[in-house]
């Protein structure tokens, strides 16, 4: 257990903040000893998987647990599928690297995406019309009051739009160990989304490693390398409205895009809800490249704010409120924060 740590390595946007005491996850055992530290003491907890979608507004007065457990095990095989459980721990990226190369089909469309295992069901991850909820089987979880491991369906994980349980009823009081996936042992190509048929329209029949590489350089070619210059991918979730707020928009803004969203558990049905891109919104208000301080719209894809040096957690805060003052003023359409802030907007 360390005190006073220093967090600036370990949340992409590379801010500077620290923990009053943090220390390293690499078992149960592990994490049990740090519920107990942090309850002696009336402490906050917080876990902390790859720091890729949190902004650290001050410093955490708690505990921070950064999970760092590995594992990758199949669990069951049948003649068209294989159950695999990885660790929270685990890279995200590497994880859909080794089924590829394993030939365990279905996450291709999720390359590349920042962070660890755990984060992608609290997140319910999705990219390039594959949200990770249509893989997930089963999650395990450890209870923070009770330390009782359990095991949550994806049924009960309550899955939604870049959201779940996790974030609400059972927010800090589940800590994801692992989660397992349901994937196929045939290539099952989902071309659904535009950008990426695009990229892939000259070959017939794509493999998956072409998806893969295809989605990797896609991704490279309009999101920043944290490594490079801090951020926390897409900043804001993409908004979804009743079809009678879209028309309203639409006198206006003819050629706003949209997407159909399907009713829960049934994608072929047609609902009230449509899907319009955050980013199409934000370049119309001329945020696009902006800078405010030394934070920034990204110019690639203005749905990512950028640390372009020493910006502070005030910088990117601000320049986040005004451009969703901007936008709702407008189109009248609030944006919702993808990024978690810690502590959240309406703590002090």
């Amino acid at each position: 257990m360390q005190e006073y740590f220093d967090l600036q390595a370990h949340n992409t946007f590379k801010l500077s903040a620290r923990a009053r005491y943090f220390c390293a996850i690499t078992d149960v055992q592990e994490l049990r000893d740090a519920l107990q530290f942090a309850r002696a003491r009336n402490l906050p907890l917080m876990v902390l998987g790859g720091g890729s979608n949190v902004l650290f507004r001050k410093d955490y007065p708690g505990v921070i647990v950064h999970m760092t457990n590995r594992g990758i095990d199949i669990v069951a095989e049948t003649a068209e599928a294989v159950w695999v459980r990885a660790a929270s721990g685990e890279s995200w990226h590497g994880f859909v690297e080794y089924c590829l190369h394993a030939s365990l089909h279905g996450l291709e469309n999720l390359a590349l995406i920042p962070g660890c295992v755990g984060a992608a069901p609290i997140q319910n991850i999705g990219a390039y019309g594959v949200e990770v909820k249509e893989l997930i089987t089963d999650v395990e979880v450890l209870d923070a009051v009770t330390g009782v491991i359990e095991t949550l369906t994806c049924t009960q994980c309550e899955f939604g739009y870049r959201d779940s349980i996790f974030k609400h009823n059972l927010h800090r009081r589940k800590i994801i160990l692992s989660v397992t996936f349901r994937l196929h042992r045939s290539p099952c190509i989902n071309l659904g989304y535009a950008a990426l048929a695009q990229a892939l329209s000259g070959i017939a029949d794509p493999t998956p490693q072409q998806v893969f590489d295809a989605v990797c350089a896609i991704r490279r070619s309009k999101l920043p390398d944290p490594t490079v210059l801090g951020n926390a991918g897409s900043f804001f979730k993409n908004p979804v409205i009743n079809r009678e707020a879209f028309a309203k928009v639409l006198q206006d803004w003819p050629d706003l895009p949209s997407f159909p969203v399907a009713v829960d558990n049934d994608r072929n049905s047609v609902s009230n809800w449509v899907k319009v891109p955050a980013a199409w919104l934000i370049e119309k208000t001329g945020w696009k490249g902006r800078k405010f301080g030394q934070a920034g719209v990204y110019q690639q894809q203005p749905l990512v704010l950028v640390n372009h040096g020493d910006a502070s957690a005030a910088d990117i805060l601000a320049l986040a409120e005004q451009i969703m003052f901007t936008v709702a003023q407008q189109f009248g359409i609030q944006l919702e924060l993808e990024v978690q802030w810690i502590p959240p907007r309406s703590s002090a």
